[in-house]
């Protein structure tokens, strides 16, 4: 089974007047010199699965400057057994719109037919900064494999939001509490399950293939211990908890407040105590695992966006890494500066130029 994009074309995206292309499944290797906007190709890529996208960016960020006239993204993907045209734009700064077969859609549909993974330099600090990325990280793995986790967190997010109105303005009536804690504990146990079956997939995935990247012991963990077990009882925390959510001006239970810890499992080192090449390889193990676990889940490996990645690898692992996406059958895009960075893919890899002129992007068609 294959998922492919075989036409791709940006109109007015970010540094890109005009861009087409057109490929095939093969793998895609987009290069030329830093600024001519490779990343930005692939951020249009990431725009054919739910959620903001890979630099989280809004739609008026994403146009192209000083026109401002919007923007529009479109291409046909090959998903399984079916083609589908999907048109992706915003006009006058609104939020992005999205047709699937000329017909108009929510982004979440885009998760019934394409996955979409990715990592790019600024996950490279992952294991040694904030809990949030972490979480935002595990979260795009659950969502691959679990499109209705992006609701189920957009529903807990509004209604936290709203939770943590009243506590801020000190509201203690229990009243205007329950319908929200009964939402928040609905989607949260829901996100917590999601979240745990996405981990287990993962291990699955690590353990059954041998790999030239090391593996990696993952755990959620809660910042206050464990999340309690069921909706039930996780309705029961937030309501016993409110006296001291009110003092703090915050909600302090919930999966809002979980963290993934990674340990490199050879060497049982905890990942954010790991060199900065031993956390990148773990990085691109835990990738390349979610796409073999998708390729069973799904049916089809996901389109894969790896920005930079081969420079960031010796070239022994390089050589891996391509081996490695071969073997998945995947589409993975892949950018950077020069052509020998992808010379060990040879013919089973197309190859695309992207340039700059006056400001303007170029992309060449692939040979």
């Amino acid at each position: 089974m294959t998922l492919a994009l075989t036409s791709l074309t940006l109109s007015h995206f970010r540094s890109h007047k005009l861009g087409r292309l057109s490929l095939d499944a093969r793998p895609v290797a987009l290069y030329g010199a830093n600024g001519a906007g490779k990343t930005n190709v692939l951020e249009a890529v990431s725009l054919f699965s739910p959620g903001r996208g890979l630099r989280r960016a809004s739609a008026q960020d994403m146009t192209r400057r000083p026109e401002a006239l919007g923007w529009k993204v479109t291409g046909l993907l090959q998903s399984l057994h079916q083609t589908h045209e999907i048109e992706i734009w915003s006009e006058n700064n609104a939020a992005r719109q999205v047709k699937i077969d000329d017909k108009a859609a929510p982004q979440t549909a885009l998760g019934r037919i394409a996955r979409v993974l990715w990592l790019i330099p600024a996950m490279d600090r992952l294991w040694i900064e904030g809990s949030e990325g972490r979480r935002r990280f595990l979260d795009r793995m659950t969502l691959s494999f679990e499109p209705m986790h992006a609701e189920a967190s957009l529903n807990y997010e509004r209604a936290m939001r709203e939770r943590n109105r009243l506590l801020k303005d000190q509201v203690r009536d229990p009243a205007w509490y329950g319908a929200l804690e009964s939402q928040m504990a609905q989607s949260g146990a829901a996100i917590d399950a999601n979240r745990r079956t996405a981990l287990a997939q993962l291990a699955t995935a690590q353990q059954d293939t041998a790999t030239a990247f090391p593996t990696a012991d993952l755990t959620l963990t809660h910042a206050d211990g464990d999340l309690p077990a069921t909706e039930a009882d996780l309705r029961e925390a937030l309501a016993s908890n409110r006296n001291r959510d009110m003092a703090a001006g915050r909600s302090l239970i919930g999966p809002h407040r979980a963290d993934l810890d990674g340990v490199y499992s050879a060497k049982d080192v905890p990942a954010k105590d790991c060199s900065t090449g031993e956390q990148k390889a773990l990085l691109v193990s835990l990738i390349l695992a979610n796409a073999r676990a998708l390729a069973r889940d799904f049916g089809a490996p996901p389109l894969l966006l790896l920005d930079e990645v081969a420079a960031h690898l010796d070239a022994d692992r390089r050589a891996a890494l391509y081996d490695e996406i071969v073997a998945l059958k995947a589409q993975a895009w892949m950018t950077g500066t020069g052509l020998e960075l992808f010379e060990t893919l040879g013919n089973r890899a197309q190859y695309v130029e992207v340039g700059e002129s006056d400001g303007i992007s170029q992309i060449a068609p692939p040979r």
